[in-house]
């Protein structure tokens, strides 16, 4: 693991974004009790804390309820801007459903059958599967639809993909090279190669939601483990990646912490408040 890298201009940050899955989360989808303190010690300090995620509002709400978040947080990649006190999205894009099946028809003519996901845009919105499609994350919940086209009978924020052989990155390789302007291809977590309106990224929703709160990327410190955080490091002040993050998002931060199952986000921030 990488030394963490002296801040030679600033120890403290106003804004703390952390993505969730792999970063915040532990992988049986719990918070711990070190990560909550450090949480509460930032928050206490003055920082605000912004959930940067790929899941969808809806599968983001129970979460932010334990952490007794009412502020915002970035869902869904950056396609949504969700304000929790008040259960309504400041702001969406939604993924062109047409746009959409062009997109999967022109990666299944490279790699054969993909089996296919989608989040429906909205608060209240579904997760819809096809048949053969696994869910990544078994502890959220989705609808299993009959026919591909059951997944475009509402408007959609994002695609979710896997293939039966094909890694990740291979896949998510494939992807980019044939979807072009159809779509923006991210990977945020084993199992999860998607696609998402073009343009669309991570770091969009996190200046979005930085301009609502007065602050600035050099206020920002980010968290992350996969690639789809990289338009976020690229954004913001410092990029911190997990000891477990894709070699590709290591390759762009400006320090590595511990895993997220050894704490490795609360070891930065209780370090930051040491400094602060």
């Amino acid at each position: 693991m990488a030394a963490p890298i002296a801040y030679a201009e600033r120890t403290t940050y106003s804004l703390i974004a952390t993505d969730l899955d792999g970063t915040l989360l532990r992988g049986d989808d719990t918070f711990s009790d070190r990560s909550l303190s450090a949480l509460a010690r930032v928050a206490a300090a003055g920082a605000q804390h912004l959930v940067v995620t790929g899941r969808p509002a809806p599968r983001v709400r129970p979460l932010l309820e334990f952490l007794g978040s009412t502020g915002l947080a970035v869902c869904g990649q950056g396609a949504q801007l969700y304000d929790a006190g008040a259960d309504r999205l400041l702001w969406s894009v939604t993924l062109d459903r047409e746009l959409a099946e062009t997109a999967l028809g022109k990666i299944e003519a490279e790699v054969g059958q993909v089996h296919a996901a989608v989040d429906q845009d909205g608060v209240e919105g579904l997760t819809l599967i096809e048949p053969g499609y696994e869910m990544p994350h078994p502890t959220l919940p989705a609808v299993r639809v009959d026919r591909r086209d059951d997944l475009w009978c509402a408007p959609i924020s994002k695609v979710l993909l896997r293939h039966a052989t094909l890694s990740d990155d291979e896949l998510a390789s494939v992807a980019r090279a044939v979807v072009g302007s159809l779509a923006t291809v991210t990977m945020s977590g084993p199992g999860t190669v998607e696609l998402q309106p073009c343009g669309v990224t991570k770091a969009t929703g996190l200046a979005l939601a930085a301009g609502h709160l007065g602050l600035r990327p050099r206020d920002t410190i980010a968290f992350g483990d996969m690639p789809n955080d990289i338009p976020m490091f690229d954004w913001a002040g410092h990029g911190v990646a997990m000891a477990n993050a894709h070699a590709e998002l290591k390759a762009v931060a400006d320090e590595v912490t511990l895993s997220n199952e050894d704490d490795g986000v609360a070891v930065v921030l209780e370090r930051l408040c040491s400094q602060g």
